[in-house]
């Protein structure tokens, strides 16, 4: 291992430490006060592909390998392009600082459903610090997991809202953002050590890993492997509820379904190839495999909203005059968040509704 993978981050990872608005730009670096940021200006970083090897195979725990994960720099392409996007920044987040690292595991320790993407969105969880957080997938994804009972809210805006995954938890394929959403198979490869290392510390509780598209489908076989899991002698193509089942690394253990899902991206979704039924679909099968219990829909209990006169830019739903609050259906709230555009600008743009909204309806929860 290189002497700086043991001395920490190295310099580009430490802009911004003396404040200003032009110290902003750029990546947080680890320790630095990011919500749920798992890494300190001690942890170790990867500066290659046998790096990213003997940092996964060393790391003492869960929370020690996802912090090395937050921390990677072992793929130069990427690391120069989430840098320049956190640096550059969409027009729409200007007044934002994105986070710019790797985005690690994020959810249960101990989970019985695990969901595998791709990679991190350039202004989702490359700004955000979390995946599947900050983008319309992830606005689609997470009002799913919430209708199944796998999420506490059916929305994620950012690291630290309070979001919380329930019996799951959630991973990336590929830890950083690629140019175009296409990481090279050299990139996959030197960044799967990581994943194999998350899902050999995570496979006693496991009952089912969903892979969404068929990047994370393809990416899953050989780290399944190098976990310790034993595969099947033929693996069914990618589709749509495809399954397979495999052997976890301790034979006394039943087996573990593997799931296919489309991916929730923005294409599948506006075009219907993607659905809420079918995402529901999925998690539902999952739930069921994995042992947890049945779960009902129910609503959201009432929340102080601070428009006046009531109702002003909110989503659908109930409102009581008497104390100024609205009950919104499960139905109801994801419409709105994947759907519904917003009225102060009249665009579809979902990671606006902050900004909209102009209210802290969840910050509760």
């Amino acid at each position: 291992m290189s002497t700086a993978s043991r001395n920490g981050p190295d310099p580009a990872g430490t802009a911004g430490s003396t404040g200003g608005r032009a110290d902003l730009r750029g990546p947080v670096p680890p320790g630095s006060g990011w919500p749920e940021d798992p890494a300190t200006a001690a942890t170790p970083v990867a500066h290659s592909a046998a790096d990213v090897r003997e940092l996964a195979r060393s790391a003492p725990d869960l929370t020690e390998l996802t912090a090395r994960q937050s921390v990677c720099r072992a793929c130069p392409r990427l690391v120069s392009w989430r840098e320049e996007v956190a640096a550059v920044r969409r027009r729409s987040f200007e007044s934002e600082r994105y986070w710019g690292r790797p985005v690690p595991g994020w959810g249960a320790a101990a989970p019985r459903v695990v969901i595998v993407g791709l990679a991190p969105a350039a202004h989702g969880g490359n700004r955000t610090g979390r995946v599947f957080t900050g983008d319309r997938s992830g606005d689609f994804l997470y009002a799913s997991l919430y209708r199944c009972g796998l999420a506490s809210s059916p929305v994620s805006v950012t690291a630290g809202d309070g979001q919380r995954l329930l019996d799951t938890r959630m991973v990336a394929a590929v830890r950083c953002a690629p140019p175009a959403n296409k990481p090279t198979t050299e990139e996959r490869d030197t960044c799967a050590p990581w994943l194999a290392a998350e899902l050999a510390r995570v496979a006693p509780s496991v009952r089912v890993i969903v892979c969404l598209g068929g990047f994370a489908w393809q990416a899953l076989w050989p780290v399944l492997r190098a976990a310790g899991f034993v595969l099947p002698a033929r693996r069914p193509p990618f589709g749509h509820g495809a399954e397979a089942q495999v052997r976890p690394p301790d034979p006394a253990a039943p087996p573990v379904l593997l799931l296919g899902c489309y991916h929730p991206s923005q294409q599948n979704t506006f075009t219907g190839r993607v659905t809420p039924e079918m995402l529901d679909a999925i998690f539902r099968r999952a739930r069921g495999f994995s042992g947890l219990p049945e779960h009902t829909d129910g609503s959201l209990p009432a929340q102080r909203c601070q428009h006046s006169p009531p109702g002003q830019h909110s989503p659908p739903g109930q409102h009581s005059p008497r104390n100024n609050t609205v009950t919104w259906s499960t139905t109801d709230l994801s419409r709105y968040f994947m759907v519904q555009p917003c009225r102060c600008t009249s665009r579809m743009y979902l990671p606006r509704w902050r900004a909209c909204l102009s209210c802290e309806l969840f910050d509760s929860q």
